[in-house]
């Protein structure tokens, strides 16, 4: 039950590199999917948790071995949540920036499907904030997905 099949250290780097390796992939795949789960979505990272267990362990079912890449995880994380803390430039690499997607009453396009929004997300932002289209000033989408409506 403790006995581990692989060295220590080795499953404190798969951690890292299935770390680093999901942070890139979420950052590339946009804004908008980690700000709003579809059913689709959730399904998609239910399946990633799956595909990387085994990366993670590397077959190891152990107790200790689990333990290690659970507190690899955590480390990691409390590394990258003090460095982004104290470092603009590593915030913006890690979590990255709101983006303006409309001003004065026009909602740019381009910019939605670029960044993998649909028009009716903006809709309903516009909505929730009782602002009428006319009357919005700006409309961000901001880096954790959420759209950001500032009125007249």
């Amino acid at each position: 039950m403790f006995e581990l099949d692989l060295p220590w250290w080795e499953y404190a780097v798969r951690g890292v590199t299935i770390y680093v390796a999901l942070l890139v992939m979420m950052r590339l795949s946009g804004k908008r999917t980690i700000g709003q789960f579809t059913p689709f979505d959730l399904l998609v990272i239910m399946l990633l948790s799956e595909a990387v267990s085994p990366g993670l362990t590397g077959g190891d079912q152990s107790v200790a071995g689990g333990l290690i890449v659970v507190v690899t995880l955590v480390i990691l994380n409390l590394v990258i949540a003090f460095i982004t803390a104290r470092s603009e430039k590593a915030a913006e690499l890690v979590e990255g920036t709101a983006v303006l997607i409309g001003r004065d009453g026009k909602i740019f396009k381009e910019v939605l499907k670029r960044n993998h929004v649909a028009e009716g997300d903006v809709e309903q932002s516009l909505r929730e904030a009782d602002c009428p289209l006319e009357s919005m000033k700006f409309a961000f989408l901001e880096a954790d997905g959420k759209i950001t409506i500032l009125q007249h």
